[in-house]
């Protein structure tokens, strides 16, 4: 896909020019992650299913299950004010966070998935 296709990608995906709706969590730190508030019903169900091969282990299943959640859904996370908007970037910084970080995104992640749940 080229960086034409990717920019009227992206513009099809926003309603009337306008950005997509979104919400934000502050960590107790002060660190914020702002989460897309509306996702497919297939990709919601998509979220759920185990992703991974027969030899995958409970730990890879888990890890995966994880970064799918945390690509679908997060748009922007400002560490220390600085905030990192690439899905390059945001990857990269999940992966090398710890634990007590994953496990904090991984709250908020629920929280939010329970919230578009109820709200269909």
């Amino acid at each position: 896909m080229g960086k034409r296709q990717r920019r009227r990608s992206k513009r099809e995906h926003t309603v009337g020019g306008e950005p997509p709706a979104v919400t934000d969590y502050a960590d107790p730190d002060g660190n914020v992650l702002t989460l897309r508030d509306s996702l497919s019903e297939p990709t919601l169900r998509k979220l759920e299913e185990p992703h991974g091969s027969a030899a995958a282990t409970a730990e890879d299943l888990h890890t995966r299950r994880a970064e799918m959640r945390f690509e679908r859904l997060v748009v922007r996370w400002t560490i220390a004010g600085l905030p990192l908007e690439r899905q390059p970037e945001l990857l990269g910084r999940y992966r090398m966070a710890d634990r007590a970080t994953r496990d904090w995104i991984a709250g908020a992640i629920d929280e939010h998935l329970r919230k578009l749940r109820t709200e269909r």
